[in-house]
């Protein structure tokens, strides 16, 4: 296997693992907070939840074009750190309360925001259906 293809599956693997996270986070908050929280704070959660599996499947897509994406890894490691930081301090701020963690909550909006930029600005090498080009990660 090449470093290119490793890196493919690496990233699928990744995408996998952040995937499961939503689900059972998805879980936890459907059936282990449900009585446990206020309404308004379980719909903050849910947010939470829906963007951080919007973007797995999305890592997911980003991984599977591998090398043939133009400006992947930036796409890659923007949706990561904004599942990270977007999700995680809307679950934080469900569990805890702690209203001062919205503060917080845009720079991972933003992080969104700048891989499906970078997706859009970067499109796909042109050698995209005919199979991967060499250095475009």
């Amino acid at each position: 296997m090449n470093a290119e293809n490793k890196l493919s599956h690496d990233w699928i693997r990744v995408a996998g693992l952040v995937g499961a996270v939503g689900v059972a986070l998805g879980a936890f908050g459907a059936h282990g907070l449900k009585d446990r929280i206020s309404p308004n704070l379980l719909e903050v959660y849910r947010i939470g939840v829906l963007y951080h599996l919007i973007h797995a499947v999305a890592l997911l897509g980003v991984a599977v074009a591998g090398p043939r994406l133009k400006l992947g890894k930036i796409t890659r490691w923007a949706f990561v750190f904004g599942v990270f930081v977007f999700s995680g301090t809307l679950y934080a701020l469900a569990l805890t309360g702690m209203g001062w963690l919205g503060a917080i909550t845009p720079v991972g909006g933003l992080s969104f925001i700048v891989g499906w930029a970078a997706l859009f600005v970067g499109g796909v090498n042109q050698n995209f259906v005919s199979g991967p080009s060499r250095g475009s990660q």
